[in-house]
This record gives C-alpha cells, sequence and structure tokens, in this order.
C-alpha cells in the first residue's frame, strides 16, 4: 500500500489543519489566532488543497515528480522553473536503460 497524502504532510501542514478544523473552518478566527491577515490565511489554505490534491492524485506515479509539483503547490517553485525539471527528468527517464526504469 502507498502512503497516504496525509502522511507526506509536513507538520507545519498538519498543525495548520488541526487549527482550521478546531476553529470550525473559520478563516476569520485563523488569521485571527495567527495574527496574520485574511488574505494571507486564504493563501495558506489554496496552496494546501493544491499540494494535498497532488500528494492524493493516482495519475502521477513518479515520487520526484510529485515532489516537484508539490512544491509548486506551496509556492516554492514557478511555473517556468517546474517545466524545466519536469522536462529535464522526464528526458533522464527516457534516456535510461530499461532495466533502471523498471526500479
Amino acid at each position: 500500500m502507498t502512503e497516504s497524502w496525509l502522511a507526506k504532510l509536513s507538520d507545519e501542514d498538519v498543525s495548520f489543519i488541526k487549527r482550521f478544523v478546531l476553529a470550525s473552518g473559520s478563516l476569520k478566527d485563523l488569521a485571527k489566532g495567527y495574527g496574520i491577515s485574511y488574505p494571507t490565511v486564504r493563501l495558506r489554505l489554496d496552496r494546501l488543497i493544491e499540494k494535498i490534491k497532488v500528494l492524493d492524485s493516482q495519475e502521477i506515479v513518479s515520487e520526484f515528480e510529485r515532489t516537484l509539483r508539490a512544491s509548486y503547490a506551496e509556492g516554492k517553485l514557478d511555473m517556468e522553473t517546474l517545466k524545466d525539471l519536469l522536462v529535464a527528468h522526464r528526458e533522464e527517464v527516457e534516456n535510461q536503460p530499461d532495466s533502471k526504469r523498471r526500479r
């Protein structure tokens, strides 16, 4: 069995989810608890949602690609860098002998 998306989240992400649930889903209360603005909390939640979608996707089979896409969802990579790295990765995988690809 593959590792669940929840197990792949950082401690910070899990803490955010816990605080979100304890705030009954109120972004206003969550923002107040963190001492930050509502738009900042909204952005954090939107990024976390995208990260969870990537981590839970059954279409992504490469852990390297999953890591890249999760980093993009978190705002750690821009789209151009993501595309460049994915192209380089795919080229490397395609150029490996068949025996190395199956590992």
